[in-house]
């Protein structure tokens, strides 16, 4: 369990942290800062100490001290000591019995400093300097009190409150900062907050500039875009949904009534016929809704390595033989056009194809794969009516089927086309109707992955 709660707010955690970081940096630089005006102060009174006893060391040799001595300020404190520790010679300031140390420098090492504390007094800085490595030589004592700086704590209280006022004053600016940084996301987050599902129109307030909120602002619009787009194209579908299941329903029902309400007027078996007929329009629908689902929602398969002119020739034999009206195919694709993708999805964009175009044709259906663009190509071509320019895109949209779609196949689910282009998407290609001279031409583009030169022509009908 942790000592203190983490904060839940953003800028009360970025506050925190440079309120830590910057009272660790200026404990450091404190201390360093302490221990350095304590050590230059001390180093000064050691010196000043130095250079008074130098001054009286020769004097003290040739025994012409003066009494008392004079004192050289702030150097006040003076003693000439000799071995037993008696004090022949002192200034004004120190004391003429009490030597200011006991200690004596070594013969070998005349000058030495010390640090001499009394309990009931405040301590000394002097300076030591033994007049002759003799053993009986005397020392002559200089010092110094301790100055206040050293002597109390003043130093280190006024770094500590330079460093609570300093860290207090980051603390403040980082909040400020902090919160003015945030406030476009606060208002992002109100924003957002006022959007429900029934009313996406609404965007959240894009601050000026190219930092992480203004880019999270632009990215949240453009997402609300694609949802709101998203949304409305699900409620289309679902009100055109809903209008296109109503007639097939509505029939079945009207057939099941008139047989139920009038079992004389009404032949029994026709009116299953009728329902049957309309049953299975309901399944094709129904089938198409969910592949159209399978499609959008879930995970593609794995693509698989397919020559596209082997599929195309397998699905147009298997087209003319189920073909109820004998009407030739001719087609013709080099070997070895070979893509990545679905074998099942792209047998369901050729059989569409070919169905479309054997249900438009008058006398012939025309059926071509060659290279195109870096991929391959895949043409349908019937000698139909065609299909207006103004109407090209229109077929590819969801229960849309034109006059002649629906007189020639009035049980179609009008959903074909729309899977097919949703299958070439899905393949990264694309599905469109082109110029042709007669009738109706549907392209199929698919990336190519490698190609050969070699063509075969064929001709199949029935």
């Amino acid at each position: 369990m942790p000592l203190l709660p983490r904060p839940r707010s953003v800028r009360a955690r970025c506050t925190l942290i440079v309120a830590l970081f910057t009272m660790s940096v200026l404990v450091v630089l404190g201390a360093t800062l302490d221990l350095a005006i304590r050590y230059r102060i001390q180093s000064g009174a050691f010196r000043q100490a130095e250079r008074v006893a130098s001054q009286w060391s020769p004097v003290a040799r040739g025994g012409m001290v003066p009494r008392p001595i004079p004192a050289n300020p702030p150097v006040d404190l003076i003693q000439v000591v000799d071995v037993h520790h008696r004090v022949i010679d002192a200034s004004g300031e120190a004391s003429a019995t009490v030597p200011l140390s006991r200690l004596r420098p070594p013969p070998d090492a005349r000058v030495q400093p010390y640090r001499e504390c009394s309990p009931n007094d405040r301590c000394i800085l002097l300076h030591a300097i033994r007049l002759t490595p003799a053993p009986d030589a005397g020392v002559v004592y200089a010092g110094i009190p301790e100055p206040d700086l050293l002597a109390t704590h003043q130093l280190e209280y006024a770094l500590a409150a330079g460093i609570v006022l300093v860290t207090g004053i980051a603390a403040w600016t980082a909040w400020l900062l902090v919160g003015r940084a945030l406030r476009p996301v606060e208002a992002i987050r109100t924003q957002i907050s006022q959007i429900t599902v029934s009313d996406l129109s609404l965007r959240v307030p894009e601050p000026q500039g190219n930092d992480e909120i203004s880019r999270l602002a632009t990215t949240a619009n453009q997402t609300l875009s694609q949802l709101e787009g998203a949304v409305e194209q699900l409620r289309q579908f679902a009100s055109t949904t809903s209008h296109e299941l109503r007639t097939p329903i509505a029939a079945l029902r009207t057939h099941l009534e008139e047989a139920l309400l009038y079992p004389d007027d009404v032949d029994a078996q026709d009116a299953l016929r009728s329902s049957l007929t309309t049953a299975g329009r309901l399944e094709a629908i129904v089938n198409d809704l969910l592949l159209l689902a399978r499609l959008r929602a879930t995970d593609p398969l794995p693509p698989e390595k397919i020559d596209l002119g082997e599929l195309v020739a397998t699905e147009v034999s298997a087209q003319s033989s189920a073909a109820p009206i004998s009407v030739p195919i001719t087609f013709h694709a080099p070997a070895g056009l070979k893509i990545r993708g679905s074998r099942m999805q792209l047998i369901r964009v050729l059989d569409n194809l070919l169905a479309n175009a054997l249900r438009h044709t008058e006398s012939t259906v025309e059926v071509s794969v060659e290279p195109a663009d870096a991929g391959v190509a895949v043409t349908v071509t019937d000698d139909g009516p065609g299909i207006p320019p103004t109407h090209r895109e229109r077929v590819f949209e969801r229960f849309v089927r034109l006059d002649d779609g629906r007189r020639r196949d009035p049980g179609g689910s009008g959903l074909g086309l729309a899977i097919s282009r949703d299958i070439a998407h899905n393949h990264h290609g694309t599905l469109t109707v082109e110029d042709s001279p007669r009738g109706a031409r549907f392209v199929l583009w698919l990336p190519l992955i490698s190609g050969g030169p070699a063509t075969a022509h064929q001709e199949a009908g029935t």
